[in-house]
């Protein structure tokens, strides 16, 4: 089964590297080194690189050398989103763009002063975006878990300043789930990412890109227990200068909708908009470990939205 620790790769080094590199001379510059930290990942990173392949092969039915390829390009352009996040988020001049498409349904859920959730999951650079987007006249707060490096978190605090969001994060006493309570009762928006789980999650097996793959049931059922909007969310690198984000229209709970219809239309929805930009972004998905269940032969769920 699907075995992910809830933490982050990577050293204080070689963050400090890289700032020094892209205050010093530039992005451009940074990402000619990276392509040799991505080539060294995609050398050696061995136990990652098997579940990306296959990722590849499997679920996108790529040829051998397009796999391969992909492996490499995937490696690439997750070292770019890192140093975007931190050029972005500490002020760095740079010349990146963006498309906002659906911030207006930020907007709308904002003004209607119940607060509300997104739901994204772990592809693209969705934190750049949530950082750019201070344009709608609330906090944004983000669910996560607490697992990443502490030193490597605050060096992060402190070569860009902080996050422009506040982090709840996810504990074994359910405190996150007060936290987020308090967050929608001031009309804060509320980040959960829904595509990963840790062991021991409740989830729900879903045909995912062909396969079975098991979604986490926690943020549809937070998403359906507070009765707010729900909107799904991305953000993709589309050139090397250029983001696309993607904001869906409000999903709201309908009269007379059960709690628990709620949750498997939200889930139904999310898997399906998070399929489809896999499949435009193939690259874009970071996911390393294996996502599909072992035996496929599983019951299986097969929502219909």
């Amino acid at each position: 089964m699907p075995q992910w620790q809830g933490k982050s790769r990577g050293n204080r080094l070689g963050y400090s590297i890289f700032v020094f590199v892209v205050r010093t001379v530039g992005v451009a510059p940074a990402y000619f080194l990276l392509r040799f930290v991505a080539l060294y990942y995609f050398l050696f990173s061995w136990s990652a690189w098997k579940h990306i392949y296959n990722y590849f092969r499997r679920r996108h039915h790529f040829s051998f050398i397009r796999s391969v390829r992909s492996v490499y390009a995937n490696y690439y352009v997750f070292g770019q989103t890192i140093l975007d996040k931190i050029v972005v988020m500490a002020g760095i001049t740079n010349r990146f763009t963006f498309d906002f498409d659906g911030e207006e349904h930020l907007h709308e859920i904002v003004n209607g002063g119940r607060g509300g959730i997104l739901l994204s999951g772990h592809v693209g650079n969705w934190e750049v975006a949530g950082h750019l987007l201070t344009r709608i006249n609330t906090r944004i707060n983000v669910v996560m878990y607490d697992a990443e490096h502490q030193k490597i978190k605050a060096y992060m605090e402190e070569v860009t300043g902080g996050r422009n969001f506040n982090v709840i994060v996810i504990k074994d006493d359910l405190s996150h789930v007060y936290a987020i309570g308090e967050a929608l009762q001031k009309n804060e928006l509320v980040c959960l990412h829904a595509d990963r789980y840790v062991d021991g999650s409740n989830t729900e097996p879903m045909v995912f890109l062909g396969g079975t793959a098991r979604f986490p049931i926690g943020p549809f059922a937070l998403a359906s227990t507070f009765a707010v909007p729900v909107s799904i969310v991305f953000a993709f690198k589309e050139t090397s200068r250029h983001y696309h984000f993607y904001g869906s229209a409000p999903i709201d709970r309908r009269d007379n909708e059960l709690k628990n219809e709620f949750k498997r239309r939200l889930m139904a929805n999310f898997v399906g908009q998070f399929e489809e930009k896999v499949k435009r972004y193939p690259v874009q998905w970071f996911n390393y470990y294996n996502f599909w269940s072992r035996s496929e032969s599983e019951n299986v769920t097969e929502f219909t939205n």
